[in-house]
């Protein structure tokens, strides 16, 4: 039966909510006490103020964007806030206290002066820090790199909410024992934070302190084309959660011959990009872009389409290819963008045909069949589960842009699905969502968080024997894996600094990162209880890794299904689109040789069984042959054909800017001599306008 979506309870809006009420009581509240003095309600009104700004900007960011947008930001608070003290203040004793707290008020207002002139020199400071050029993996020491402004000083709410803590308890202090001195002390001490903030952002402004300005950092950025002299680049534009697209990539870009080179169009995406080797460029700019034109740079691949990738595109002596980043039958495997490229870069067989049949502009000449070489290291079939366990792998895709219902089993067969497996003793199940999963449909990403809940109540429930765990020695890999691959960053570090951190990496670093991923691996499959569900969300382990434990797949209609092909495991697909079956296996090639399950999931018994007892799978052939189909032969391997791809294209621009540069030559006039200057009979100067000899 389809399982009735519950409510989700919403805790954050009512702590927001909760959090503005108290913030907006306690301002009235010290209003009240300013108006009519009354020094215990005021001290319990700020002292409740100032605590819930902490909460804010600790826990509750968004209100504080909130505040912002009514034109009620921190300054406006704090300058309130003190305002209200200087009115008590004013208030209370004798009508002649303007005198006495006059100098303080003014130098309450020389302090907010001052913060004001620190947020201009730290926008100063966050602009010089802004390069056209953002690095990784490359040594740019040349730019006068250096550590980032301490936080406060970048942070207009956290900087005035610990500069003006004195002047607002020597205020709080004052009103409370009607003494002066109590707030000039705690003025006077927010007074020296500010200089002391101030004068550390003008010294960064120094000439000899600043980092390089625009033009020096692309004059050095061309130095390093023509030094490095880069050949095959991936170039790469999208979301923060897209990335996977591009890291997919990274291991068989690393393992082509000649210089590759990683190209980003977002400053963000330089931190989102696995663990490589290969230099790292972010070109947020166009006009910083095109600078590739007369580099060496011969072919870019292009694991995605983005709004960006137009821009790139225009550049004439750069070969250009679509890779995709996995092959399914959806209607974006077989996009009419891709028309755009100079080559389509796919599997097999099978995506060849599928741009046939689309009729999307893209020619059958410039189709190349390069396999997919990042499935090298996926192992092939062993036979049935040996031990006391069948390991299921339930990795379902996310629900897409168009609304489809056939997208993702999430929805409407997920739960159905995971209490079918866990109702099998012997199952071990690994959940691995699509990370976009919810991104677009709630109703997806609620019953997300449903099945993590039945896992994990099946987990409560199972007993039986357990296998020691390896506590330790996966605590040791992790750290060692964590140290490969992982930039330590200060928790204020700016762009520029992990520019500064993430320089040339070591030589070796890369066959390092990789023997310490295969021993992380192995110690975490034997790490795990024997037996117990596991919910995999995290980058480790990899789907690939994945993939080499299980022992049968459920997915959705995606390219989890044709990569996992690689291994000729048995593996099912949920039908949620509404066909027959017949209809949906022609509909979609790639299912072809799977199990449909339909949407109760009443299938799942019976294919647990063939999984168990070979004889009785009836697909074993359809799926070597569907392997063939959707990822090409096995020989010669698929590295070495997309390294025959990339440099058959490599060769294709070189002859495009030869080709070129011949034409310009033979299209450029002949230059004309300049005349003679002649001096006149007469002795006076003069042009000849003799014809030259």
């Amino acid at each position: 039966m389809t399982a009735v979506p519950l409510p989700l309870p919403r805790p954050p809006a009512l702590l927001k909510g909760l959090v503005t009420i108290v913030l907006a009581a306690a301002f009235a509240a010290q209003a009240f006490a300013a108006l009519f003095p009354h020094v215990p309600l005021l001290l319990a009104a700020t002292t409740v103020s100032l605590a819930t700004e902490g909460v804010l900007y600790r826990w509750q960011r968004g209100v504080l964007s909130l505040f912002a947008k009514s034109h009620a930001d921190i300054t406006v608070r704090h300058v309130l806030r003190d305002l209200l003290l200087v009115v008590v203040l004013l208030r209370l004793g004798e009508q002649d206290r303007e005198t006495v707290y006059a100098p303080l008020v003014a130098a309450l207002l020389a302090f907010y002066v001052l913060h004001c002139a620190i947020q201009a020199l730290s926008v100063l400071v966050r602009r010089t820090r802004t390069l056209p050029v953002v690095t990784r993996n490359i040594d740019a020491s040349a730019l006068r790199l250096s550590p980032a402004p301490a936080v406060l000083l970048r942070r207009p709410g956290h900087r005035l909410l610990v500069f003006g803590l004195p002047a607002t308890a020597g205020l709080l202090a004052a009103a409370q024992g009607d003494e002066p001195l109590f707030a000039a002390a705690g003025i006077a001490l927010s007074l020296a934070l500010a200089l002391t903030g101030l004068g550390a952002l003008l010294f960064r402004l120094l000439p000899g302190r600043r980092p390089a300005g625009e033009q020096e950092v692309l004059d050095w950025f061309d130095a390093w084309l023509a030094e490095y002299r880069p050949t095959v680049g991936l170039y790469f534009s999208g979301g923060a959660s897209s990335a996977y697209q591009a890291n997919m990539w990274l291991e068989p870009l690393a393992g082509l011959d000649g210089k590759p080179v990683i190209v980003l169009r977002e400053r963000f995406m330089v931190q989102k990009i696995a663990a490589t080797d290969i230099p790292i460029v972010c070109l947020p700019k166009v006009s910083t872009l095109m600078r590739l034109e007369h580099s060496t740079l011969q072919v870019l691949i292009h694991p995605s389409n983005s709004g960006k990738t137009s821009q790139v595109l225009r550049i004439p002596t750069i070969r250009h290819t679509f890779v995709n980043h996995g092959e399914s039958d959806k209607l974006s495997s077989c996009n009419p963008y891709a028309k755009a490229y100079d080559e389509v870069w796919v599997a097999g067989p099978a995506a060849r045909e599928r741009y046939a049949l689309a009729e999307v502009g893209v020619e059958d000449k410039d189709v190349v069949e390069t396999g997919r070489p990042q499935l090298d290291g996926v192992l092939p079939y062993a036979g049935p589960p040996a031990g006391s366990w069948t390991t299921v792998l339930y990795a379902p895709t996310w629900e897409g842009w168009d609304g489809n219902p056939g997208n993702t089993s999430v929805i409407a067969a997920g739960e159905n699905l995971v209490r079918a497996l866990l109702a099998d003793p012997g199952v071990r199940l690994l959940y691995k969502p699509h990370p976009l999963t919810g991104s677009v449909d709630p109703r997806a990403g609620a019953a997300d968080l449903r099945i993590r809940e039945l896992i994990r109540a099946a987990n409560r429930e199972r007993t039986g024997a357990r296998r020691p765990t390896a506590g330790a020695g996966l605590a040791r890999l992790t750290e060692e894996l964590d140290r490969l691959t992982t930039a330590d960053f200060r928790a204020g570090a700016d762009t520029l600094e992990r520019m500064l951190v993430q320089s040339a990496p070591e030589p070796g670093r890369a066959k390092a990162v990789a023997r310490a991923t295969a021993a992380w691996e192995e110690a975490y499959w034997a790490s795990l209880p024997e037996g117990e569900h596991q919910i995999i969300t995290d980058a480790r382990p990899a789907l690939y890794s994945c993939f080499n434990v299980a022992d049968l797949l459920i997915s959705d209609v995606s390219s989890v299904i044709s990569d996992f092909l690689a291994s000729e495991k048995p593996y099912a697909v949920a039908n949620t689109s509404g066909l027959p079956e017949e209809v949906f296996r022609t509909a979609f090639p790639t299912v072809a040789a799977a199990t449909v399950l339909t949407p109760d999931a009443a299938g799942v018994p019976s294919l647990l069984e063939t999984v168990r007892h070979p004889e009785k799978d009836t697909l074993a052939e359809a799926r070597a042959a569907l392997k063939l189909r959707l990822l090409g032969p096995a020989d010669p391997p698929s590295q070495e054909r997309f390294n025959a791809a990339v440099q058959a294209l490599c060769a294709q621009a070189r002859d495009h800017r030869a080709r070129v540069a011949e034409r310009l030559a033979a299209e450029r006039p002949a230059a004309e001599l300049p005349g003679q200057r002649t001096e006149p009979a007469s002795g006076g100067a003069g042009l000849s306008t003799a014809a030259p000899r």
